[in-house]
């Protein structure tokens, strides 16, 4: 099994769709509204993707300055590939994208006890309006 680990500068709306979809982070994305999954495939400007022989199975879509922050927006994986290390790829491939920034993501319920086991650290101090 080759998959390929990439950036993309662009993404298909359907095929952001469709990869949410088999994820399950559909369930909590705006994913009838094609207007903006377009939008959030157009201003995204760091997406790695996980490809095996050209189909997309995995994806981080972030925003950062490359600076001091990334934001990682989507981290979404098939679930005929999960548990495979493709999600802790995608993460460490997009943290070396721009390794001085700090990499911040609001977790999915299900995968809160993920995160800390690949070595991310919880903070309470989260807002959302």
């Amino acid at each position: 099994m080759k998959i390929i680990y990439q950036v993309e500068d662009t993404l298909n709306p359907k095929e952001f769709k469709d990869i949410l979809n088999r994820s399950t982070l559909g369930e909590r994305r705006p994913i009838y509204n094609d207007e903006r999954i377009e939008k959030m495939c157009t201003y995204a400007n760091l997406i790695v993707t996980a490809r095996l022989e050209g189909k997309l199975i995995g994806i981080s879509r972030s925003l950062t300055d490359f600076a001091f922050c990334t934001y990682l927006s989507d981290l979404a994986v098939d679930k005929d590939f999960q548990h495979k290390g493709i999600g802790r790829k995608l993460i460490e491939f997009t943290k070396n994208k721009s390794p001085e920034a700090m990499l911040i993501l609001l977790s999915a319920p299900a995968a809160v006890t993920y995160y800390p086991k690949i070595g991310m650290k919880h903070f309470e101090q989260c807002y959302i309006l």
